[in-house]
């Protein structure tokens, strides 16, 4: 007999077909218009080629504990050990680093991309339970995005307008006469959501506007990050260069006079810096279209052309996440804003600008407006953090300063890493420093499903169920929908849910009864669904089901706010809609900033050329952009069937302009080289001439793999390459997007990067 379950995962909500406690089929959500095909791919997770099967030690850890050789990690075999000894191992670990250090000592780095699930989310409930003995040092931002949210929260008094509540896409199809997309709005990254999604509303947005006529100009140099269906115009820019672009534009608008000065006047303050800047009045340089074009690539009469249109028409100006992880990350956003000012389009309906529209699934689409359920952290004790990109930078510079908002902190000595639920050895930038940085702590415990990059270079490691092995629920501010996760399997070996390690430790620890507080897995489940269903009722009297009629039928709609349009109280009246920056209204031109006097963050929007960019590339160097890739997210999935259908040789692809290839000798389907001072990977080559000359694209979330002594990736990890420095002292957000690289055929042994993966693994089990 063939039970049916519901279930989510990133990617979208779906029914699993079980039979014989085997999964069978996966269906996807009966109300999803445009379901991902990565969801078919969720029955990897329930076979044992790469999960942690029971709880391990690593030999010279468990033999010297904090006086082991950390450069063994990744090289020494592990040890299995009982629940009972992991359990306590690791629970006075933690307190010999919080009584010998200070709990700051113990960084929390768990990234918390696991699972979409609310209550089995493993980075809150490892924060919980550190909270409740003495605290840790977190971090602060993404690496998705982080740069900018910190000068929108400084220009804009918050981060709605990246987060997914500007102007809602509805209103975008029905108003929006010019659509100029800095980036990409793309199908392939709105596949997933931060808390899982219901409805993948994207691609029925984009129709409706082609149905309309509207104007579509998409500004990237990638031409497939807009579907080909738009018929839109394609300006294949430099990267990097967005801001030159936008400064263009906006200095053509004031160059002609046709500024809303009424608009700046009484909706923006500081916006005399911006325009002196943008005439030329420091540097004798007026940022025009003469000045942008040969910055950008681009022509100076298009530049001028669409200066015109942005005032004339309704102009709506979007910029993908993807633009701010780059060197002075925070300078497209800021431009973005400033050029919608200028233009006088903020707050009208299909006007103005907005941020990570298709980043994610559920950014731009109607947005709820009520309570999403989320097991909490608890209070924090001691306020100790770093930017999430700076990782590194923390475990190699001990008390060294660093600077974050404005704010002069110091990093703290940490001795103890504990990471539940992500994998650094994919997201973060520049590996092979990374894996320096790795050795400097005195006890690193990963606890996940997967034997990933990161749970290999552990010392105690921790097998935590997936999704499938457990019972949760689905929901957050950007899908209409909260999704029952009905256990679908028993789970693999010895794995236990995140709840039960937790609460394991928190009982070594003494506050068992505060962490749990009386309820068991359902129980939290119960709870966290009424508190969402009774704010509903409360507060917006939307009726939701009861819990077990939620889960039974799998689904509940959520209260949501639709045809939004960004700031429009405060245009009409800002003096009675104040925004929470320094004036109260849109900051153009920042008196805090010229305070702090920050080179690499000044006190307007700015062009200022990045360490690494095509103006001063050497001949034979490409810039690498390293984007989400079509059949995974992240590292999950990664040897899924949509994963692999994207690979070639085993390998990931990078796609190269074919004038490119061609000057290197590559052809379609070979295998080359990748290569800068950081690091070297292989890839297979696709030629396309998709991608705009100069330009090299590789996916993110290969499973990194070096092989031999040589330290050549052979997965195609582009991280092995990417820049390792925050994207300004104000921000401090990641900059993989701002990198050179060498490429050239390859003319050595080039083995499958997954069987390459699972011989290192298996030297590193018991024998």
């Amino acid at each position: 007999m063939i039970r049916r379950i519901p279930h989510c995962s990133h990617w979208g909500a779906y029914t699993v077909l079980v039979e014989d406690g085997r999964i069978v089929g996966v269906e996807p959500f009966a109300h999803d218009p445009a379901p991902s095909p990565v969801i078919r791919s969720v029955t990897e997770w329930a076979k044992p080629d790469r999960r942690i099967l029971r709880p391990m030690v690593r030999e010279g850890w468990l033999a010297a504990r904090e006086h082991s050789d950390r450069r063994g990690r990744g090289s020494e075999r592990f040890v299995p050990v009982s629940w009972d000894e992991a359990t306590g191992l690791v629970a006075a670990e933690i307190s010999r680093v919080a009584q010998d250090h200070g709990n700051a000592s113990i960084f929390a780095g768990s990234y918390g991309w696991t699972s979409c699930g609310r209550f089995h989310h493993a980075s809150t409930l490892l924060k919980r339970m550190l909270n409740l003995s003495g605290g840790y040092t977190g971090h602060v931002d993404t690496y998705s995005i982080a740069a900018g949210p910190v000068i929108l929260r400084h220009i804009l008094g918050d981060e709605r307008a990246c987060g997914g509540q500007s102007n809602t896409l509805d209103t975008i199809a029905e108003h929006s006469e010019t659509l100029l997309i800095f980036g990409a709005m793309s199908p392939r990254t709105a596949q997933s959501e931060a808390g899982g999604i219901g409805a993948h509303y994207l691609e029925d947005y984009l129709r409706r506007i082609v149905s309309r006529g509207v104007r579509v100009i998409l500004v990237s140099p990638f031409r497939d990050d807009l579907p080909d269906w738009v018929g839109a115009e394609w300006w294949p820019i430099r990267p990097n260069t967005d801001v030159a672009l936008m400064l263009g534009l906006a200095g053509e608008i004031v160059r002609t006079g046709r500024q809303d000065t009424a608009f700046l006047e009484r909706c923006t303050s500081g916006a005399d810096r911006l325009l002196a800047y943008l005439r030329g009045a420091d540097d004798g340089l007026p940022k025009t279209a003469d000045w942008a074009a040969p910055i950008t690539g681009l022509t100076a009469g298009a530049i001028r052309e669409l200066a015109q249109r942005l005032v004339t028409t309704r102009s709506m100006i979007t910029a993908s996440w993807a633009l701010q992880r780059a060197h002075h990350g925070e300078q497209p956003f800021w431009a973005a804003t400033a050029l919608a000012a200028i233009a006088g389009q903020i707050g009208l309906p299909g006007g103005g600008m907005g941020f990570g529209y298709g980043s994610l699934g559920g950014v731009g689409a109607p947005y709820v407006t009520g309570k999403s359920p989320a097991m909490t952290q608890g209070n924090r004790p001691i306020d100790s953090y770093i930017p999430v990109a700076r990782i590194s930078d923390m475990l190699l510079n001990p008390g060294g300063a660093y600077t974050y908002q404005g704010e002069d902190r110091r990093y703290p000595d940490v001795r103890l890493v504990y990471w539940a639920g992500g994998n650094p050895f994919h997201h973060h930038q520049d590996l092979n420093r990374l894996s320096e940085a790795w050795t400097r702590p005195e006890t690193i415990i990963v606890q996940d499903p997967m034997f990933t990059a990161t749970a290999r270079r552990a010392d105690i490691l921790l097998p935590a169920s997936t999704s499938l092995e457990r019972n949760d629920l689905a929901g957050n501010k950007r899908s209409d929908f909260i999704l029952a996760m009905g256990k679908v399997i028993e789970p693999l070996g010895e794995a236990r849910s995140d709840f039960d390690i937790f609460n394991a430790i928190a009982d070594r620890l003494g506050t068992a009864d505060a962490f749990n507080e009386g309820r068991d897995e359902m129980g939290w489940i119960r709870h966290l669904y009424d508190e969402s269903r009774d704010h509903a009722a409360r507060r917006h009297g939307f009726a939701m089901p009861d819990f077990d009629t939620f889960w039974a039928q799998g689904h509940a709609a959520c209260p949501v706010q639709r045809d939004h349009t960004y700031l429009a109280d405060f245009r009409e009246d800002p003096a009675a809609h104040p925004l929470d920056t320094e004036s109260g209204r849109i900051v153009l031109g920042s008196d805090r900033l010229a305070r702090l006097g920050y080179a690499d963050c000044p006190a307007h929007p700015a062009w200022i050329e990045p360490a690494e960019w095509l103006g001063g590339a050497a001949g034979e160097e490409l810039h690498l952009i390293s984007h989400q890739p079509n059949g995974r997210l992240h590292s999950q999935l990664e040897t899924g069937e949509a994963s692999r259908a994207e690979k070639r040789a085993g390998r990931e692809q990078v796609r190269l302009h074919p004038g490119d290839a061609a000057a290197r000798g590559i052809t379609d389907g070979m295998t080359v080289r990748l290569w800068n001072a950081r690091g070297a990977c292989l890839a297979t080559a696709l030629v396309t001439d998709a991608v705009a000359p100069g330009v090299a694209i590789l996916p993110t979330g290969a499973w990194f793999t070096p092989g031999g002594n040589s330290g050549l990736d052979l997965s195609g990890n582009p991280n092995v390459l990417t820049l390792d420095i925050g994207s300004s002292a104000f921000g401090q957000g990641c900059s993989a997007h701002t990198c050179l690289v060498r490429i050239e055929p390859h003319g050595g042994e080039a083995p499958d990067a997954i069987t390459a993966y699972q011989h290192q693994l298996a030297e590193l089990l018991p024998a």
